[in-house]
């Protein structure tokens, strides 16, 4: 960056380092991404000594991968590519030479220091309500054209809430027109497949998670610039992974570029498994715990929920003997501990409060966001216990109501790795930190008669990933007592987060 990050001087300059560090986490990939890369091999977090913010993700080498655990000591060593292309990998130290796997660890900040109270006593959360919701077809390779899965969800949702087409002015949507199956065109698409005239749009990926963008509706009601905002999420990367691997579907390539190209890439950090798999694995490390005590519990409660919704793609059961014995896909995540993609739409309707009495459904109503960033917005060059980005947004959300953790009902985490659902569910304070192995005691305490239900339709692991706007759909059905599946009695409070990484956010729903 052109300025520095303590200071924030703009006087930069090169500074020479030893090369020796710590890795602060590691993740051994399974999976074949690269043809240059075949597994298994060693993907770890490098903590600098000079400067534990200053982090590099990359490969160590020279050893077996079941040698490199979080704590070892470890030095630069470069391996020259094409075209004088120099990346930094790294090695153990030698015990002779001041190795071992002792190495320091970084500290958790106080990152709630960074909150801010309130900017007003008028919240935007008190002017609208969440009133209608509706779903396409969801499935595994639908192959089907994804507009067409997005207008099933938005018909769905707008005659759910009572409304017609006419009434919709507003329309946003994340994270608007972007290729490899992320989006199904954006808002443009939408408004001309269905010839809508909304009077307000907004639609982009920078926003607090995924439900950032019913955030973003709600800002148009409360401000009064629409009454009805339509708000959509369409994924179809199952089919358009099918169409590539065909060879029906031609992706363009170019100069490599960017955090991803640059930094992960050539390390064979592709998959979010790799990234997220070494912060799981420095949770693992720092609270001595074990995937089958903290993440088994996440996945097999998810299948044991999605096992009585007819709508979840995977439903039959599953044992911690299957998970365990699953193959590994990037440690200390196996198959059970990843997200299902799946091809499908969701689509919600924010309307204005005021509004409620003349529309046919049970409103939901929005008690409080969480949207605060306290963390530097990088997958591993700040919060490293946790998921990225759960942190703050969960500390600003209880900023905005009176409500408490032990006044929820129903939590509907973001579960893209089973990881990120212990991050949310630890951020929200429903237990301290490491405890969540205790809190879940083998699943019985996130089960659907359990303390607090956790995902109740299956979640993205076993329902299928519908990118965020799956859960908020689950949330309003619960409360409104119209789950597809397994249904809670007498729901009154829902707490969703969306978000598998940066930037992230989370509300607080609640019945009346």
């Amino acid at each position: 960056m052109p300025r520095c990050r303590s200071c924030r001087g703009e006087k930069v300059s090169f500074t020479p380092v030893s090369g020796a560090g710590t890795v602060i986490g590691v993740s051994v990939n399974h999976q074949q991404w690269l043809p240059s890369l075949p597994p298994p091999y060693t993907i770890a977090n490098v903590a600098l000594d000079e400067d534990d913010g200053c982090r590099i993700t990359t490969n160590v080498v020279n050893c077996p991968p079941s040698d490199v655990r979080v704590g070892t000591r470890v030095r630069v060593l470069f391996e020259e590519l094409d075209d004088g292309i120099w990346l930094p990998l790294f090695e153990p130290v030698p015990l002779a030479e001041g190795g071992g796997d002792d190495g320091p660890q970084p500290e958790i900040r106080d990152y709630r220091a960074a909150l801010r109270a309130p900017a007003s006593a008028r919240k935007p959360e008190d002017e609208v309500a969440l009133t209608g919701v509706g779903q396409s077809r969801v499935g595994r390779r639908l192959m089907t054209d994804p507009i067409a899965l997005t207008i099933e969800a938005t018909l769905s949702a707008i005659e759910d809430a009572g409304l017609t087409l006419a009434d919709i002015d507003g329309i946003c949507s994340y994270p608007g027109n972007l290729p490899h199956g992320m989006s199904e065109g954006g808002i443009s698409a939408l408004v001309e497949a269905l010839q809508l005239t909304p009077t307000w749009i907004n639609g982009g990926g920078e926003t607090p998670g995924q439900i950032g963008s019913i955030m973003n509706a709600m800002m148009a009601v409360a401000s009064g610039m629409a009454r009805h905002v339509l708000c959509f999420r369409t994924v179809w990367q199952a089919t358009h992974a099918e169409l590539a691997r065909s060879g029906f579907w031609k992706e363009s390539s170019g100069r490599a570029e960017g955090v991803m190209s640059e930094y992960r890439l050539p390390y064979g950090a592709v998959s979010a498994s790799s990234w997220i798999g070494m912060a799981a694995s420095q949770y693992l490390h720092r609270y001595g715990r074990t995937r089958e005590e903290v993440l088994a519990p996440v996945a097999l409660t998810a299948r044991a929920n999605a096992a009585a919704n007819p709508e979840a793609v995977y439903r039959d059961p599953l044992t911690l003997d299957d998970y365990v014995n699953a193959r590994m896909v990037s440690t200390p995540f196996g198959l059970y501990d990843c997200d299902v993609p799946v091809d499908g739409a969701v689509a919600i309707i924010v309307s204005a409060k005021e509004t409620v009495g003349d529309l046919r459904s049970t409103p939901v109503y929005v008690e409080a966001i969480g949207t605060q960033i306290m963390e530097r917005l990088s997958w591993d060059q700040d919060t490293f216990t946790h998921l990225p980005q759960t942190l703050g947004p969960a500390a600003h959300l209880w900023s905005r109501t009176d409500l408490t953790p032990d006044d929820i009902d129903i939590a509907e985490l973001y579960d893209g790795f089973t990881f990120n659902a212990v991050s949310w569910f630890e951020a929200l304070g429903f237990c301290g930190f490491g405890e969540a192995a205790d809190f879940f005691e083998g699943g019985k305490a996130i089960a659907i008669d359990g303390r607090l239900p956790l995902n109740t339709h299956g979640g993205q692991l076993s329902a299928g990933r519908l990118h965020g706007y799956g859960f908020v759909r689950e949330a309003m059905l619960q409360l409104r007592g119209e789950a597809p599946g397994l249904q809670v009695p007498h729901a009154r409070t829902a707490v969703v987060s969306a978000g598998g990484g940066v930037p992230s956010g989370a509300m607080l729903l609640r019945r009346d």
